[in-house]
């Protein structure tokens, strides 16, 4: 069974083989002859998950399974356990498939589905290998991501991503909260008006009313007349005040506000916000009535129809303006809380409220007037499919599901089993006993069920008229806006789960795109279509590549982005003319300002003489000192090597180094000294060895012009020398320095080399700062 794919063992042709083979033995054998081909037609895939339909599928095409050899990333017992589990598999199991997949687990799998892309190695997959996952896709399925990404959507497509798309901010940002606090008081300005308009509307219908009923029963009871008075009537201003806001809006959406000043442009101060905003609290939500709204009728009607004209989420808002505030990066409806109150939205997004790993929220406005199907609310998931990002290619199924709240609609509370559909959710409340028995238990409809509902209402066109194709462009546009954000990697594909919200006029609103969509079939209306979506996923993607005209099953193609013409390109006409810039080479300018003090007294005792000095050592210790001093101008004068320095007596100096970056030049360094009284010299220098010298006027250093050709400049010496520095510092003997006491010390200071080719620097016994 070790044997090459391409040549079968001798022992199979023996006649004899068989004879050694055991009943428990028969099944591995057929199988290594059964996976044969798959090697060569590479139909291997590997699983992580549960996800039976897809294993099934690729079985039944033909397909091996290689079990998932990065299992041990995700458990966190550890790899040992991983693999001992997969041999009790191995071992136990009699299933020709478990066998087939032993015999390939040391091959490489050409199809990979998993939960997640972290599961493998996505960037080192080979070029043949599928994969159900791209990468970079958080611009689309995280929910801060898809609220940044959509408001570029006008960039790439001539669209209103407020159209289809309800306004969202992230409130990870200061900018972003202050936009948030703007909306939330625009909108409350607007529901003033609303209000005014709806109760004029509800006094006219209530006239009506009380016109058809006879004296007795219009009469109003004690209790009801004491109920009126307990309502708290609100200045008119208000009302004035909101058309103000209203109509500061409205210039700002037709630009009037471009040559306005920041400071104009504030139509009230902070504390008359505050003032408006809790008198809409008081208005809305509590016990008050504006007696006079009447006369404001036809105004808060004109205005509201011009906002209505140029803002889609109008109809939307409601008067109640509720907000669902979600994080940014989760899924399956953790978290999400619906609030109608700015205040209590600012505190629970501030950073002592919230971990810092979980700062990324995103308040999104709330469908306050969505369709409702015997009173109660739904969304819906439809699934579609990207099997190529560049050129853009998205499939549509045409099949998806409704998903029912488990308590009837009201905006009165805001509890999670009322306004979130997320299956997740409400599969942890009960159906309440007032909602309508003509919805199911399991809280699902099919899109067909759906279809069937509207028939019966006689509104049977509408899903194809209006809601299919309304979804079916949104998902285009959002698609569009992402595609510079994914990481196209060819080969793979990936299956997504997108949630809309039908609003009053049947209009689709997407509120968030999932990756990875739940498979599990919870109810029976999931068990039928998701185990249907992935068998024609299969379809799509493994099928479709040796057959294009093969089944896809209910998907359909949505759009293909049309290939893109390059310019015309002639490579043998382009050519470079030019030639090299060559930095040129800084030299060193000669030292040539070297005088001397006095010559050096005859009787002087030397240890070493610099290659300089050497070649007339009789003459220099012979010349006058005129002579001298014009010798040593010509030639430069010799660096001497003497004896270890006195050190003074009661006195001790520093050395601070005073230097600037060099080049490619090698500088002298140039030391300031200064008295430190009260320091004692034991602590700073080690005392070195003194000796008598005759003369007390002796010259302490020179130039060094003809020791320089073998100086090697250090990249980073310990001190560099200052740029523009020709002199070396000379000294006398009044105040002895007790550093320069040992030579191989101001070499390393200097980084020089004490060798023959370099000798080392001449130091005097003593010597004075100039």
């Amino acid at each position: 069974l070790s044997c090459p794919e391409s040549s079968l063992c001798p022992l199979f042709a023996s006649p004899f083989f068989f004879l050694f083979l055991s009943l428990s033995t028969m099944p591995l054998c057929l199988s290594y002859f059964m996976v044969l081909p798959f090697f060569k037609d590479k139909k291997i895939f590997s699983i992580y998950g549960h996800y039976p339909v897809i294993r099934n599928t690729l079985r039944r095409k033909g397909w091996v399974e290689k079990k998932f050899s990065f299992l041990s990333k995700m458990v966190p017992n550890g790899e040992d356990e991983c693999e001992e589990d997969n041999e009790t598999i191995f071992q136990k199991s009699n299933n020709i498939h478990d066998v087939m997949s032993r015999l390939v687990k040391t091959k490489i799998p050409y199809f990979l589905w998993t939960i997640k892309r972290d599961v493998v190695d996505y960037h080192n997959l080979r070029g043949d290998q599928m994969l159900n996952h791209y990468g970079k896709t958080a611009s689309f399925t995280t929910k801060i991501g898809l609220c940044m990404n959509m408001r570029s959507l006008p960039w790439y497509v001539p669209a209103n991503p407020h159209s289809f798309f309800p306004r969202c901010y992230g409130l990870c940002s200061e900018g972003e909260k202050q936009e948030f606090l703007d909306d939330f008081r625009r909108t409350a300005a607007s529901s003033i008006l609303k209000w005014v308009v709806s109760h004029h509307n509800y006094s006219k219908n209530k006239s009506r009313a009380k016109k058809e009923e006879n004296d007795e029963e219009t009469t109003k009871d004690p209790q009801s007349n004491a109920d009126e008075k307990k309502l708290i009537d609100l200045p008119g201003q208000l009302i004035e005040v909101a058309c103000k806001v209203c109509e500061d809006y409205l210039g700002q959406l037709e630009h009037n506000d471009i040559d306005v000043s920041a400071e104009s442009l504030k139509t009230l101060s902070e504390a008359e916000w505050k003032e408006l905003v809790q008198q809409y609290y008081d208005l809305i939500h509590g016990d008050a009535c504006i007696s006079s709204s009447k006369s404001y009728l036809s105004q808060c009607q004109s205005i509201l129809n011009k906002i209505m004209s140029v803002n889609p989420q109008s109809e939307i808002d409601g008067m109640r303006n509720i907000w669902i505030l979600k994080p940014g990066a989760k899924s399956r409806g953790r978290d999400i809380v619906c609030m109608d109150r700015v205040e209590e939205i600012m505190k629970l997004v501030t950073p002592d409220n919230i971990p810092s790993k979980d700062n990324k929220w995103v308040v999104q406005k709330y469908i306050e007037t969505p369709l409702l199907i015997y009173d109660t609310k739904f969304d819906i998931r439809q699934w579609f499919l990207v099997t190529d990002w560049n050129p853009l290619t998205i499939w549509f199924y045409k099949e998806s599901y409704l998903r029912f709240s488990t308590q009837r609609f009201s905006l009165d509370s805001l509890d999670s089993s009322i306004h979130l559909c997320n299956n997740s959710i409400q599969k942890h409340f009960k159906n309440a006993k007032d909602r309508s028995p003509l919805l199911p238990c399991y809280n699902m409809w099919t899109s067909t069920k759906f279809q069937e509902y509207l028939k019966r209402r006689g509104q049977g066109h509408i899903w194809h008229n209006i809601i299919y194709p309304s979804m079916k462009k949104a998902i285009t546009h959002t698609m569009k806006v992402a595609q510079d954000h994914v990481e196209a990697r060819k080969n793979s594909f990936e299956l997504y789960g997108a949630d809309f919200i039908l609003s009053k006029d049947f209009k689709p609103w997407l509120i968030e795109i999932n990756s990875s969509p739940t498979m599990f079939p919870s109810t029976p209306v999931t068990a039928q279509l998701c185990a249907q979506v992935q068998e024609d996923t299969i379809k799509v993607v493994v099928d479709r590549k040796t057959d294009r005209n093969c089944d896809i099953g209910n998907f359909e193609l949505l759009w293909r982005q049309p290939a893109v013409e390059l310019p015309p390109f002639s490579g043998p006409n382009l050519f470079v003319e030019g030639f090299n810039i060559q930095k040129g080479r800084r030299h060193m300018t000669p030292i040539t300002n070297i005088s001397l003090r006095s010559p050096l007294p005859a009787g002087l005792v030397l240890r070493n003489r610099c290659f300089s000095s050497q070649q007339d050592q009789l003459s220099e210790q012979t010349t006058s000192p005129k002579q001298d001093v014009k010798m040593r101008e010509d030639k430069g004068p010799p660096c001497l090597l003497l004896m270890p320095l006195k050190r003074g007596s009661g006195r001790t100096y520093k050395i601070n180094s005073v230097y600037t970056k060099t080049l490619s030049n090698m500088e002298f360094p140039s030391f300031a000294i200064r008295r430190l009284e009260n320091i004692s010299h034991k602590a700073v220098f080690p005392r070195t060895k003194t000796t008598k010298l005759v003369d007390t006027d002796i010259l302490s250093t020179a130039s060094i012009a003809s020791v320089l050709q073998s100086i090697r400049s250090l990249e980073n010496p310990v001190f560099q020398p200052p740029r523009g520095s020709g002199n070396l510092c000379y000294y006398r003997r009044q105040d002895s320095c007790p550093l320069w006491g040992s030579v191989p010390l101001l070499c390393k200071i200097w980084g020089l080399r004490q060798s023959a080719a370099a000798p080392s620097l001449a130091l005097i016994q003593s010597f004075k700062a100039e």
